[in-house]
């Protein structure tokens, strides 16, 4: 049987793939990139036994753990006054034209100058990034993308900035709850760097089927109790002490002080 991976577009795998192929040498991978609109539609019709996926997505009957964060950037062309920040906040784009649907970066749609006026012109054909990118280039306007695609389509007559102020977008692993296998678990395992002895162990499987194994007690738990019934025993073999009623040596109780004498 075959391990299918689809991923997102600027998701790289390898690192993954190297360990599966080092781990689990019998099963063979297949591998491929994802549109945006399907990412978990190809869970769903069976193309791919996982998915790598920027989220959000359609999360009904799939199990989805995350698994890091991209930080957003601002891609205008190379002689944009952006060019000289080490970064810039969303209000400072507030006069920009955006070259993506508003919705897609809502910080910047609540605050835009053209969506709150009403000069916002429409976008020109664009059917992908690399399309936007060549608008970009010409000057026509920015766009606010995910580091990884901003890198993914980088072109020397473009610049990126990271922006503060718009959402991180969150990479995670998706698939069918329902067709869970040993084989997914052991890559939900290498994605979350557990060792080969442990992936099995910690599965969600594992842990439902009860076959997790049992928490062993600490050896200081172990030996403060064996501690404590050593001083037990002790005090129960001691013999009660009677209650000294003398005073220092060398004087007896009540004696006379002869200085009170008289002759």
């Amino acid at each position: 049987m075959t391990l299918v991976i689809g991923f997102a577009a600027g998701v790289t795998p390898t690192k993954w793939t190297r360990i599966w192929a080092d781990r689990r040498p019998d099963v063979p991978l297949e591998v491929f990139r994802t549109d945006p609109a399907e990412q978990d539609a190809v869970l769903r019709d069976g193309r791919a036994t996982v998915s790598l996926v920027r989220l959000p997505i359609d999360e009904t009957d799939l199990s989805v753990i995350g698994l890091y964060n991209e930080i957003p950037v601002v891609v205008a062309a190379k002689d944009h006054a952006l060019g000289s920040a080490e970064t810039v906040t969303v209000a400072e784009l507030a006069d920009e034209h955006l070259l993506q649907d508003p919705d897609a970066v809502p910080e910047w749609r609540d605050i835009a100058t053209e969506v709150h006026d009403g000069t916002r012109r429409g976008l020109p054909a664009m059917p992908g990034l690399d399309e936007v990118m060549e608008q970009v280039a010409a000057g026509v306007g920015i766009a606010i993308l995910p580091h990884s695609l901003a890198r993914l389509h980088s072109r020397k007559d473009v610049i990126s900035v990271p922006v503060q102020g718009v959402a991180e977008t969150r990479i995670a692993l998706a698939w069918l709850t329902a067709e869970t296998t040993e084989d997914i678990e052991e890559f939900v395992g290498i994605v979350r760097g557990r060792t080969k002895g442990s992936s099995r162990a910690d599965s969600p499987a594992a842990q439902a089927d009860g076959d997790k194994p049992a928490k062993k007690a600490k050896k200081t738990d172990k030996a403060k109790a064996a501690a404590k019934a050593v001083r037990a025993a002790a005090a129960q073999a001691r013999p009660a002490s009677a209650k000294k009623t003398q005073n220092a040596p060398g004087r007896t109780r009540n004696a006379p002080n002869p200085r009170r004498r008289r002759s």
